[in-house]
């Protein structure tokens, strides 16, 4: 007797289960969670307590996002900020930003999951490094619980001020023991290393020119201790290499290699200012790399080369970064940019569509260390899938290959998100009955903070 599923994902046009594995039609069973078979469309799908209809489109694993700040949507294309250098964009936001309490952290954590569910993401994390008030990453964390979002906050930190010669305000760093305890309390009450967690923890300092050593090697030793992952922003810009040249007589790579980050539970953001000899270093490390494209072109002038880095087998994934340097959060357009990007670099023939939908994919799950479970669909993995829309005169035309056309034409967004099997968006819509309060709790508070500056 045929064993009866939790779900038939039934009806695709097109099915990208992993990398080099796919389907020309057919059907995706979902049981306890996860995905337990898979056929084509000439093979009868297995009985289910529900059907969804994929209506003839392509289906694709859940994209993973391993680079954000959720909290900086609530000052999205904020004018006085918005044609500015890097640090010049910091300096603006940042005393709106010390402002962030547990309800601003919470709501720009829903409407922010929200929004990324729309863009195809099933598992995020989150870099929340400005905590001028305790326990915001708590109500972050409570956010994704609400809506059963699958979630990696790292515990972001800053430790040194303007007032040492360093970027940030006063009023949004801290000390390092403060700093230390706090993360080391997150991962006893959150962190899930078990199979099909929802929540886990990594560890953040913010950037080379926002922390000191001394943080970054203890960092180094708690992630160590307790078996976590360690992020930070690395080679994003060229005042950064001014910077620790100036403060540390070192390129920030070498700054970064120097503290004990150079092994394979890091993973950085952008990356787009290393040398060939340090990316090939931090590559035989193990160390990921977030491609965050769209912030790139706004705020950083040059982005990371993604097919000479995976060249060099170094793990790159995509990032959305915050909402306010690339004011959208939606992974589709990451993938879309990436491919944009790398041709535009490299040459026509440097990057697929395929390899950029591996990056949001496979290579983000190697950046989290999360690769057995998420970012493709094979028996067993999480059922953690993407029914991806788009308007039929976007694909009239398109007839020969569907993931060329997913990330050519569109622009594309999720009819149906699933995580963990739960239906999060169905038919277009989110399936979240709190969305309209956080909506409305998000607005009043995004005009509490920029009516501060």
């Amino acid at each position: 007797m045929q064993q009866r599923m939790d779900a038939v994902v039934a009806n695709a046009s097109h099915i990208y289960l992993d990398r080099g594995v796919e389907l020309a039609g057919g059907w995706i069973a979902v049981r306890h969670g996860r995905v337990a078979a898979y056929g084509d469309s000439g093979t009868p799908a297995p009985p289910a307590d529900r059907v969804i209809d994929a209506g003839g489109r392509v289906v694709t694993p859940g994209l993973i996002n391993t680079h954000h700040h959720i909290y900086q949507n609530l000052t999205r294309s904020f004018g006085p900020a918005v044609n500015g250098t890097l640090f010049g964009w910091l300096t603006t936001l940042y005393p709106m930003w010390a402002r962030l309490d547990q309800d601003g952290a919470y709501y720009s954590a829903y409407v922010g999951i929200a929004e990324l569910l729309l863009g195809g993401c099933t598992t995020s994390t989150d870099h929340l490094y400005v905590h001028p008030r305790p326990g915001l990453i708590d109500a972050e964390i409570r956010a994704a619980q609400d809506i059963g979002f699958r979630f990696y906050p790292t515990r972001g930190s800053m430790s040194r001020s303007e007032e040492d010669g360093y970027l940030p305000p006063r009023s949004v760093v801290q000390k390092n023991d403060v700093i230390l305890e706090d993360s080391e309390r997150l991962i006893r009450a959150y962190h899930d290393p078990s199979p099909g967690a929802l929540i886990r923890v990594a560890l953040a300092p913010c950037s080379p020119f926002s922390v000191d050593d001394d943080l970054m090697r203890a960092t180094a030793e708690l992630s160590e201790r307790h078996g976590v992952r360690m992020h930070t922003h690395l080679a994003e810009d060229p005042d950064e290499d001014s910077f620790c040249l100036g403060h540390y007589g070192r390129t920030p790579v070498e700054h970064f290699e120097d503290v004990g980050w150079a092994n394979d539970r890091s993973w950085v953001a952008h990356f787009a200012y290393p040398s060939d000899a340090e990316s090939k270093r931090l590559a035989k490390a193990g160390v990921g790399v977030a491609h965050c494209p769209s912030s790139n072109m706004v705020l950083c002038g040059a982005t990371a080369n993604v097919p000479r880095l995976r060249s060099y087998g170094m793990p790159v994934g995509l990032g959305c970064d915050g909402s306010a340097s690339a004011d959208a959060a939606s992974l589709w357009m990451e993938a879309r940019g990436a491919l944009m990007l790398a041709r535009f670099v490299n040459g026509a023939g440097a990057f697929t569509a395929r390899d950029a939908l591996d990056v949001g994919t496979r290579g983000s799950a190697a950046c989290l260390g999360w690769e057995d479970e998420i970012g493709h669909l094979t028996v067993g993995a999480l059922a953690d899938l993407v029914v991806w829309d788009m308007a039929s005169v976007s694909l009239a035309g398109a007839l020969d290959d569907p993931i060329e056309a997913l990330l050519r034409c569109g622009p594309a967004t999720a009819w149906t998100t699933m995580v963990g099997g739960r239906v999060l968006v169905d038919g277009g819509e989110l399936q979240l009955p709190g969305l309209p309060d956080a909506l409305r709790e998000h607005r009043r508070i995004a005009a509490d903070l920029q009516r501060a500056l």
